[in-house]
């Protein structure tokens, strides 16, 4: 996995499987939300309104109040303007997620679904660790690094045209997203073949 310019630890669970802790203890800056500093109090920054940020860290706080978006998404946007990309100002910006689920369902569902906001509208390349696999949002044809055994969900988001090669079963433009789930790797990569949106599940370990 390439290196990210910068972490986002959201107040979710806390990762505990050896990649998303790597990439969390070898990032070169860790920006957390809210109350996740107190899961992380190394962190450079601490965005949020503050209710659940201990005193303690108040000299990393920047305050963010307004409601009309969650913390993950004030994050990401202090992210844009003070993160440079490590290799040039015009590369995109890579984020890793991580703590983004557990602990409620429709925060979970929530912060999935923004990585694709944040693709389609920011230009952030964001990658979403959990304790099971990442989710990467991706664009027309994509080739994806793999091994035999992994296994892959495909979620569309709004292709009419979408095809495969090198999973087991055959993608299709599904209208679900339980339709994308449970395919499976078979060599060293696969391609997705799209006219449009799309985001990728892949598990660290083969079934």
């Amino acid at each position: 996995m390439r290196k990210f310019d910068v972490v986002i630890l959201a107040n979710g669970t806390f990762p505990s499987h050896a990649v998303p802790l790597e990439v969390l203890h070898t990032a070169d800056k860790v920006v957390c939300c809210d109350g996740a500093i107190k899961a992380f109090p190394s962190a450079d920054v601490v965005i949020g309104d503050g209710d659940s940020v201990p005193s303690a860290y108040h000299d990393r706080l920047i305050q963010v109040d307004e409601q009309e978006d969650n913390d993950l998404t004030k994050a990401t946007r202090y992210c844009m303007k003070n993160c440079s990309p490590l290799t040039s100002y015009l590369s995109p910006l890579r984020i890793a997620y991580l703590g983004c689920t557990g602990k409620r369902e429709d925060h979970t569902i929530g912060n999935i679904s923004l990585l694709m906001r944040y693709f389609k509208e920011y230009q952030v390349e964001g990658v979403m660790l959990t304790d099971h696999g990442y989710f990467s949002p991706a664009k027309g044809d994509v080739t994806f690094e793999t091994f035999p055994g992994q296994q892959v969900s495909i979620f569309n988001f709004g292709c009419t045209e979408l095809s495969s090669e090198g999973l087991k079963w055959q993608c299709y433009p599904t209208t679900e997203w339980w339709q994308g789930t449970l395919n499976e790797a078979s060599g060293a990569s696969f391609t997705i073949h799209a006219n449009g949106y799309y985001l990728v599940f892949r598990t660290y370990n083969p079934k």
